[in-house]
């Protein structure tokens, strides 16, 4: 039977326990135990982006240990190893996760912090990645973390520090290629992924 979002106390905290009963229409994302309701279907731009960048990380993986995911996927980040459902208050639904350490892989989705995450920012999920995904991907130990900004056709990859904190790698437009370190010799060509701006 389908919940009705509106009978959800917004002010309450909530748990991935709770997350498992619901039956939405809406995709929805927990953080810290506060729903957060997805933006409706991506726009054609996002998909395209999206598409291609999916691509290019799965064939590269092929065979390889490390995993590459698009969403919708549940990556659930608890603030401790495992802790119980009903204690997880974080579930989100990045587009891109990468994830290296394959006990962290279940039937569920993903339990602990991805290796990489990639989000395609939209006017309305701009304020919620560059803000509070942004904490809370730095508190959660994900190494890497790519902002795509579909309008400008560019990309901002952040790696941690040795001291837990994001620091700006640099930024990339569409005629520069990004090196992936942590997967070794993967490099992206972003006239690929931006492909369809040269197409208009």
């Amino acid at each position: 039977m389908e919940t009705d979002f509106n009978s959800l106390d917004l002010n309450k905290t909530y748990s991935y326990a709770d997350y498992l009963t619901w039956r939405f229409k809406e995709r929805l994302e927990l953080i810290k135990g506060k729903i957060f309701k997805m933006s409706p279907a991506p726009a054609r731009e996002h998909q395209s982006i999206s598409g291609a960048l999916f691509s290019e990380f799965r064939t590269y993986l092929k065979r390889k240990s490390c995993k590459v995911y698009h969403a919708p996927f549940d990556v659930r980040l608890p603030k401790k190893e495992k802790e119980p459902e009903d204690k997880v208050y974080t579930v989100v639904q990045p587009d891109i996760v990468v994830v290296c350490d394959q006990k962290k892989l279940d039937s569920k989705g993903c339990l602990g912090a991805p290796d990489l995450i990639i989000e395609i920012l939209s006017p309305a999920t701009a304020a919620k990645d560059t803000k509070d995904k942004f904490q809370l991907y730095q508190e959660s130990g994900v190494k890497e973390y790519w902002m795509v900004y579909p309008g400008e056709k560019l990309i901002e990859v952040f790696k941690l520090d040795e001291t837990g904190k994001y620091q700006l790698e640099d930024k990339y437009n569409r005629s520069e290629s990004i090196q992936v370190g942590l997967l070794g010799d993967l490099k992206i060509e972003l006239i690929d992924i931006f492909e369809e701006e040269f197409l208009d």
